[in-house]
């Protein structure tokens, strides 16, 4: 099914949306080569949110590569699933979005994003990131699931 927005997903969607601890951002580096990497994430109303935490880095935040990549070429999809050995249960969403970089001292939207994300995360209650934050913006929407049951 493909969708314009979250809003229009059916609710076994938009609950693997919120429920997910884990999903897989996409993104395109300098040349143009696509990446993937594992983030946590939460939904704020219509858009989806991730954030550079605390975990060891080797550059400052602000310049480590996603967010250099994604200042570049604003555009990326996440992709959250459900997976288990019983296929009829199987089931994913992805999102293909316009993407923004919000830093939490200058931008209201990243606070709503730390809001979301320490509702989500208990480490996040402990050590909350401090950014920057990616929020997606959501272009279109597709979701596929094995069965309807």
């Amino acid at each position: 099914m493909a969708a314009a927005n979250l809003a229009e997903l059916p609710r076994w969607a938009r609950d693997l949306l919120e429920r997910s601890p884990l999903g897989h951002l996409s993104y395109l580096d300098d040349h143009d080569r696509p990446r993937v990497l594992p983030v946590t994430f939460a939904v704020a109303g219509e858009q989806l949110w991730t954030a550079i935490d605390q975990k060891p880095k080797r550059k400052p935040a602000d310049q480590i590569a996603r967010v250099r990549y994604l200042r570049r070429r604003p555009e990326a999809a996440l992709c959250v699933d459900h997976y288990e050995d019983d296929w009829s249960r199987l089931a994913w969403v992805q999102v293909m979005a316009s993407a923004e970089i919000l830093d939490l001292d200058t931008d209201d939207g990243a606070g709503t994003a730390l809001d979301r994300l320490r509702a989500k995360y208990d480490h996040y209650r402990e050590a909350p990131p401090e950014g920057p934050f990616v929020g997606l913006s959501p272009d279109r929407v597709l979701c596929w699931r094995a069965s309807e049951d």
